[in-house]
Parts: C-alpha cells; sequence; structure tokens
C-alpha cells in the first residue's frame, strides 16, 4: 500500500456478520469517491468468522486494510437488546477504550450508507473540545425533542444526535469519558431507550457533539422526504450534488423488496458497479 500521496483515513465499523454484505457496498463507494485516501478501517466486533471477511480484506487491499477487534469484555450486561440492535450498536460508544492510542481521531461509519463524494472536510474538522461531530434530524426546540429530554433526562440545548455518522475526537475521550458513567446511564435507563446508543451520546454528551449539516452528512428519505415536495429545486440531482453521505437508517432498506422512498437510486447503483466488479476483485 503506497501512502506517500494520499491521506490515511481511520474509519470504524461495529456490526455482526448479517451486515457484512452492505459494509462491503458502503466501502466501495467510499473508496470510489475518495481516490486521494487510504484507509485503516477497525471493526469492533463480537462474534464474526474469519472466513466472513474475506471479503472485506480482497475490497480493501490495494486501498487499505480491515484491522478486526474482538470487544470480548464490554460491560454490557444490562445493556437492552434486541434484533434492530444488537449489542455491536453500543462499541462505537466505548471506540477509545478499544482503538490503539496511536488513533486520534475515526470517523464511524454505519454499513447502511452510500458514500457520494469527498469525506476528506469531514474528517479534518477542528474537533477542539468537542467528543463527536453529528448530525440532527430533530429541531430544537420542537415536541420531538422536547419528549427525549423528558425521557431521557436531557440538557435543553443538548442535540438528538443521528449516530450514524460519528466524527469522534479519541483523544479526548480517552483523557476525559467516563465508561462508569456510560454503564450507569443504561441501568437508570434501559426501559426507556428507543435508539439506545444515540439515546446514550445524545444526552450524555450533548455540549461536546459539533453539528453537522445533515443534508450534506446524514441525508435521510425522512429529510428527503420533508423538503422534496416543497422545493422545487431539491430533487435527486440536488442530492447527487450536496449530499456526501446518504444513510438508510430505520426499517425501510433499499435492498429489501418494500423500500418506500427515492433515495435507493444510489444504493442500486453502488450495488450495480460492485457487481460489475465482482469478477476482476473476487469479493463476495
Amino acid at each position: 500500500m503506497n501512502t506517500a500521496q494520499k491521506s490515511l483515513v481511520n474509519i470504524l465499523v461495529t456490526l455482526d456478520e448479517n451486515y457484512i454484505p452492505q459494509l462491503n457496498i458502503m466501502l466501495s463507494t467510499l473508496l470510489r469517491f475518495n481516490p486521494d485516501c487510504d484507509f485503516d478501517v477497525y471493526l469492533l466486533y463480537t462474534s464474526i468468522r474469519k472466513e466472513s471477511l474475506t471479503s472485506t480484506e480482497k475490497l480493501l487491499e490495494s486501498r487499505g486494510r480491515l484491522i478486526p477487534i474482538e470487544a470480548s469484555d464490554m460491560p454490557l450486561s444490562d445493556a437492552p437488546t434486541t434484533s434492530r440492535y444488537p449489542k455491536e450498536i453500543y462499541y462505537r460508544i466505548f471506540a477509545a477504550k478499544y482503538l490503539p492510542e496511536t488513533v486520534d481521531r475515526v470517523l464511524y461509519l454505519d454499513p447502511d450508507l452510500v458514500i457520494n463524494g469527498s469525506i476528506l472536510p469531514l474528517y479534518n474538522l477542528p474537533m477542539e473540545d468537542y467528543f463527536y461531530a453529528a448530525a440532527s434530524h430533530i429541531g430544537n426546540p420542537g415536541l420531538i425533542h422536547r419528549l427525549n429530554e423528558l425521557r431521557l433526562d436531557m440538557d435543553d440545548d443538548s442535540p438528538y444526535i443521528n449516530s450514524g455518522v460519528l466524527l469522534m475526537n479519541l483523544e479526548l475521550l480517552r483523557k476525559e469519558q467516563d465508561c462508569g458513567e456510560v454503564v450507569t446511564f443504561i441501568e437508570k435507563h434501559k426501559a426507556l431507550l428507543m435508539l439506545p446508543d444515540q439515546d446514550i451520546i445524545s444526552s450524555l454528551y450533548g455540549s461536546r457533539i459539533y453539528a453537522l449539516d445533515p443534508f450534506r452528512y446524514n441525508m435521510t428519505e425522512r429529510l428527503y422526504l420533508m423538503h422534496s415536495p416543497f422545493e422545487k429545486s431539491f430533487n435527486l440531482d440536488w442530492v447527487r450534488k450536496h449530499s456526501i453521505i446518504i444513510h438508510y437508517c430505520g426499517r425501510n432498506k433499499p435492498w429489501k423488496e418494500n423500500y418506500i422512498g427515492d433515495l435507493d437510486v444510489f444504493y442500486k447503483e453502488a450495488a450495480a458497479i460492485m457487481e460489475a466488479q465482482r469478477n476482476d476483485l473476487k469479493i463476495g
């Protein structure tokens, strides 16, 4: 791997074996739209067979490397989980504990994303005293935000963020994050946690989160629907030109037959390009 002329970017993913196909598509778009970057992709996981990662390693081998880290001693026995929210969703909260101390920042990306442009302006964002940079889709003030404040004991001025895209200031988190505080919060609020990882991050660290532009760095079908019917210029061409990260959050997934919306066009394009390259790359 030749990094002399390229920027090295640290990426974090946390998932189980079921999401490896989506991870590969996300990473393929990350590589395609960022030719000036090489990537160290850290994978925090509990139980993934080594052979299941062969396709991901093959995809990255010319431009980076996959670095699996088994998270075997996470203090998560009381953390609520469901089929949609396995315990791997909590791992990003403890990233500073598990990633090498030489890594001072990392960009966490959900596997259900499509990258549509350069992530360097985001990755190089000055973090100053912020733990995280993330986007919110919830107005402040607003009814939903007020309900979250009551449900989670949030401060009035804390944003409720989407945790699918998180730039993490690992250097500062290592100095100041109290992992015991996270465990205590889970124990106290576990019956009220709806989107557990982002509930925790928004509640505990709201004042330490730098607000990203969701239209640019976390475009979702919900966000698109809120604006496209009412703004003539806000269409798929606008998204293609301006949105760097498109996120298929929630149950509405573009690899399922019942997808509702318009943004699946970007995922289908990415999947088609990857399929066309499959024989050359020999990836799964």
